[in-house]
């Protein structure tokens, strides 16, 4: 992959510079929050709300990711957990206007109403030694708490939970291979972190099809016959959300398709 500079820096806007940052706060103030997510296949979503687009794991088609389209999508700031190619191809995407790209753990204070957490985790099961490190993002987004595991693949330590807290929506590798979640171990972080909403990802598709044997990953279905009892909701590759449509209680999970 292309090296490029990933990190920027944005300043303040000139509507806050002169003292008129309160006008977007009363606009939102008049409706409730929320957030639109659309997969863009394997670990790579879009996210919009509170008035930014937000991009996690832009990948090049190979292997598992061999039939999907290439999600070059415009975006206001794009997170990566790896430089792997299949969540870290940055140098795919529109270069205009240039977005804030985040790719290393720690603590992004975007704004005065954005914060961006970079959680350090294995990519592998080995303590990062073939794969390397994998980055976990967590943010608030239209009123909702988001954790995105990228692909992990080690189990979630006790300072790790801490730091991630419940979330109220995880977007949850589940298929296998050397450097993600097996369905077994996706249960676990699920048991562990007690989110309301469980998005399934990093699992085999028809994408694979056309380059079978350079995938290794296994099919959802995998995870969800484990999760018995679990309500799941199966919708298209996009879908709005509020604080208020989650559930109040336990957890559900959403499947996602993908427009082949």
């Amino acid at each position: 992959m292309k090296r490029r500079e990933l990190v920027q820096y944005a300043g303040g806007s000139a509507l806050a510079a002169l003292g008129l940052g309160f006008l977007p706060q009363l606009v939102q103030a008049q409706a409730s929050p929320s957030l639109r997510v659309q997969w863009l296949g394997h670990t790579c979503f879009l996210f919009t709300g509170n008035g930014r687009r937000i991009l996690v794991n832009p990948f090049r088609t190979l292997g598992c990711t061999a039939g999907y389209r290439l999600p070059k999508v415009a975006a206001d700031l794009v997170m990566i957990s790896s430089q792997l190619l299949d969540e870290g191809a940055v140098d795919i995407l529109p270069s205009n206007p240039s977005p804030l790209y985040l790719y290393e753990p720690g603590v992004y204070p975007i704004n005065q109403t954005l914060r961006i957490e970079g959680i350090r985790m294995d990519h592998d099961r080995v303590g990062g030694k073939r794969f390397g490190t994998n980055v976990a993002w967590k943010w608030t987004q239209g009123g909702i708490n988001i954790l995105h595991l990228g692909g992990a693949a080690a189990p979630i330590s006790i300072e790790q939970k801490i730091l991630m807290g419940q979330p109220d929506l995880l977007f949850l590798p589940v298929g296998g291979g050397p450097k993600s979640y097996t369905p077994e171990e996706a249960k676990q972080a699920v048991q562990v972190l007690n989110p309301r909403m469980v998005i399934p990802t990093h699992y085999r598709t028809k994408a694979a099809d056309k380059d079978k044997d350079r995938c290794d990953l296994v099919p959802v279905d995998q995870f969800l016959s484990l999760m018995e009892g679990v309500p799941i909701r199966r919708g298209g590759d996009a879908l709005s959300l509020t604080k208020d449509s989650l559930p109040k209680t336990n957890t559900m999970i959403q499947l996602m398709s993908y427009a082949f």
